[in-house]
């Protein structure tokens, strides 16, 4: 087999209402409800997601949402009611590669913005690309970017659970992901902390 790179391994334990409706809005496959257990793996060469998509599918009870490549990496997403489905694909997954979880990129926050009542019309612009909800002026802003890219979904999803705050977008393919939450300014700072926090505890290699 070809030598794979595991850029991202994320396990979600529980998959957080907007963040499952923003992956239905956008997904090509299965679509994921709010409740269930989820796992992104990002790998190059890209291609190679075809073959672990088919040991995971063939290894458990999960089914797939996102199946993207493009021109570096390749993103799968799995998703199952069952958190020991999931996990049992991911195993699978690794096997397969002679890998280990930590054998995967550990994410790098690359910027972070916190915008406090935000413009009017910079909220017109931000609301022309997103998928989830929309941004109101004088909310207050969190754009984080991290790489790899797939980390973003579960920088949202822990944001989600720790704080009252809406999911604007979450970008999580290609170099960088990007994840823009809004709401007030108490509530998106402490959605902040957890969606830092939750990067910045997985291990893998720099």
């Amino acid at each position: 087999m070809t030598d794979v790179t595991l850029r991202t391994y994320s396990f979600i334990d529980r998959l957080q209402p907007q963040c499952a409706a923003h992956i239905a809005a956008t997904c090509q496959g299965d679509v994921p409800v709010a409740g269930m257990a989820e796992l992104f793996v990002e790998m190059s060469p890209g291609n190679e997601v075809f073959h672990v998509a088919d040991v995971a599918l063939k290894a458990a009870s999960v089914r797939p949402a996102l199946q993207i490549i493009e021109r570096e990496f390749g993103l799968l997403e799995l998703h199952s009611e069952s958190q020991a489905e999931v996990l049992a694909a991911g195993a699978a997954i690794l096997s397969e590669l002679n890998l280990q979880e930590s054998d995967r990129l550990k994410p790098t926050i690359a910027s972070t913005q916190f915008i406090t009542n935000i413009h009017p019309y910079q909220a017109q612009l931000l609301n022309k690309f997103r998928k989830g909800a929309l941004l109101i002026p004088g909310e207050s802003l969190f754009v984080l970017e991290v790489a790899p890219a797939a980390y973003a979904g579960l920088a949202a999803n822990e944001a989600e659970k720790a704080a009252t705050i809406k999911v604007v977008e979450i970008r999580a393919v290609g170099r960088f992901g990007r994840t823009f939450l809004a709401g007030t300014e108490s509530e998106v700072a402490t959605a902040r902390d957890a969606a830092v926090g939750a990067l910045s505890s997985l291990e893998g290699r720099t």
